[in-house]
């Protein structure tokens, strides 16, 4: 099973996640075109730009999951970006749900009518279409995050991963590697607890802290809401299509001049499955696609936080060590330059932490904002629409 999308108006309507997309013509990305074949999605990243670090002002380069992986690994792994947010990588693409509806739909092909299989199945591709979409969505959206960026713009690997135009082939890592960033990520829960008994000595960030920590459960609680309201509306739909069948399955023994009836209630409800179909697709694009990209951009905050009180904790051991140095009287100018480091490291940290994570709480008002004026301007239209179906079949009813 293969789909392609390319660059036109539908994929505008698709946009899920407003963030802070590249407004800046020295450096515009995008992905125009992809292809997915069984698990591996294959996009096209676009780029055009006026940078002189650049070898041409436009270019195209294919590239797959484990490429942006891979970048958003070195971004993270680069000491120098230690005091900034790193825009969370994409997640793994995912099309289980709708392959397996397909599947489905296959075997039970010789139980249903011509009709009805072409309708389950043209509703199945458009589910199939929308994943694929919001995927490619969140790909684009983590390379333009990189873009507006001031210094991730002009990151070695980053220019790299958009002008090398040959397959990157990044390695997937090894059993000892994935071992490593697992014993990584037990030593960081351990240094956790450590720092947890480091005194904050800056009000704002002590604020920050608290905000995002009641912020991340607020925003997970509010998904799993969210990914409900999307499933209510699609059991509303799936309802309204199983009346529409029934009636059509009536209408079709009856030969009386009932059958009309149950044709034109048909037809009505047939249009009140779109509406509602409608509804939760724009719900899941303008909603909950949003609140789990902030999920992870919340984390990537945290990160944030969690590196600097990590500096924190070195500059206070390394005050603590220079004071026993010099109690012994031994290495202590070994000592001070080490304390001296670990300042200059906190105090940067500092610095960027703070101006970043101002950034962020800008950033995610205006997304927030601007996708729930445009969430209730559907929601309004589906609505009337409803509304509008609904007379007019008792119109219907009313003249017959």
């Amino acid at each position: 099973n293969m789909t392609s999308i390319s660059e036109d108006s539908d994929k505008e309507k698709m946009r899920s996640v407003s963030v802070d997309l590249n407004n800046d013509a020295s450096l515009v990305i995008d992905i125009p075109d992809a292809l997915c074949e069984r698990d591996k999605v294959k996009f096209t990243v676009h780029t055009k730009t006026t940078l002189s670090s650049f070898q041409k002002p436009e270019f195209s380069v294919p590239r797959q999951h484990e490429d942006f992986i891979w970048l958003h690994d070195t971004i993270v792994e680069t000491e120098e970006y230690a005091g900034f947010i790193i825009p969370p990588a994409p997640p793994k693409p995912d099309f289980e749900g709708p392959r397996e509806k397909m599947h489905k739909l296959g075997e039970g092909e010789s139980s249903m009518t011509k009709e009805e299989y072409a309708k389950m199945k043209q509703e199945l591709e458009a589910e199939y279409l929308a994943v694929f979409k919001k995927t490619v969505q969140v790909h684009e959206v983590f390379l333009q995050r990189l873009s507006s960026h001031p210094m991730f713009r002009k990151d070695r690997n980053f220019q790299i991963f958009l002008e090398y135009d040959q397959d990157l082939s990044v390695r997937r890592k090894n059993a000892k590697e994935m071992f490593g960033g697992f014993f990584k990520n037990m030593v960081k829960s351990a240094d956790e607890v450590l720092i947890s008994g480091v005194k904050e000595v800056d009000e704002f960030f002590e604020q920050e802290k608290n905000f995002l920590l009641d912020y991340s459960i607020k925003i997970k609680d509010a998904t799993a809401k969210a990914e409900k309201m999307t499933r209510s509306h699609k059991n509303v739909a799936d309802d309204y299509n199983h009346i529409s069948g029934a009636l059509n399955n009536t209408a079709a023994d009856n030969n009386t001049a009932f059958k009309k009836h149950l044709e034109k209630c048909a037809e009505v409800f047939e249009k009140l499955r779109k509406v509602e179909d409608r509804m939760a697709s724009d719900q899941e694009l303008k909603l909950t696609e949003l609140l789990r990209y902030y999920t992870r951009d919340i984390q990537a905050a945290k990160d944030l936080l969690y590196r600097r009180a990590r500096a924190l904790a070195d500059y206070e051991n390394s005050n603590k060590a220079l004071d026993k140095a010099r109690l012994k009287g031994k290495d202590v100018a070994q000592a001070e330059e080490n304390q001296k480091q670990c300042l200059q490291k906190f105090d940067k940290l500092s610095e960027s932490g703070k101006k970043e994570l101002t950034s962020f709480k800008a950033r995610r008002v205006v997304a927030f904002r601007k996708n729930l004026i445009e969430m209730t301007e559907l929601e309004i239209k589906h609505a009337k629409n409803s509304v509008s179906l609904l007379q007019g079949s008792i119109e219907i009813l009313k003249s017959n």
